[in-house]
């Protein structure tokens, strides 16, 4: 799947630097728990090309963007390695609670050079701002997503969240609470999940 990075033409420097970044989550994992032991064998198309594919589908205008639940970096630090290249002009925003892993997460950041901002805060923290667009991997189901997302959004933020197999039934739920335009993409990592490509989304009268 290195054919991934031809199609958006990223460079071997930038690569190498996932590459690094991926020597290095063998490395802490042995001191953290960051990321589950059966993924970390398959780590690369597991967790970074699974990141990779979502480039795709951030605007070519974005200027500010936020990662929820960041953990051990996916996939908003893969996205800033991809940015600080293809689109320096993208501010990334990493929100994780846990210490230790924004520990980690600092680490990737002096080793691949990268400017992205790391928050060791609980998402409910945060002051209200607008992002042009939210990702967010496996950390809550789409209905909590949008709980947490809606004050950082307006009608145009773009939200990427790849879900499981499970992905139609969170829809559902959240249809129940929540008005929102969806686009289904395939995700070539997962190939019983998909990835949620979302806008235009406001609460239903009387939820929130």
């Amino acid at each position: 799947m290195e054919k991934l990075f031809e199609k958006y033409n990223v460079s071997r420097e930038t690569i190498a630097k996932l590459k690094t970044y991926e020597s290095s989550l063998v490395e802490w994992q042995n001191k953290f728990n960051l990321v589950s032991k059966s993924s970390l064998e398959t780590a690369w198309n597991r967790h970074f090309l699974d990141s990779v594919q979502l480039w795709e589908y951030i605007p070519e205008n974005a200027r500010t963007m936020l990662d929820f639940g960041s953990g051990a970096g996916f996939p908003g630090m893969v996205l800033a390695i991809i940015a600080a290249e293809k689109q320096k002009e993208l501010k990334i925003s990493l929100v994780e609670s846990i210490r230790k892993k924004t520990l980690y997460l600092k680490a990737v950041k002096e080793l691949s050079g990268v400017s992205v901002n790391i928050i060791n805060d609980r998402i409910e923290n945060l002051s209200p701002q607008v992002a042009d667009v939210i990702t967010s991997r496996a950390m809550s189901k789409l209905e909590n997503l949008f709980a947490y997302a809606y004050r950082f959004t307006n009608k145009n933020t773009v939200m990427i969240f790849p879900k499981g197999k499970s992905y139609s039934e969170e829809i559902k739920e959240a249809q129940k609470k929540w008005r929102f335009n969806c686009e289904i993409k395939d995700n070539l990592f997962d190939n019983e999940g998909k990835i949620l490509v979302i806008n235009n989304l406001s609460p239903i009268k009387g939820e929130k």
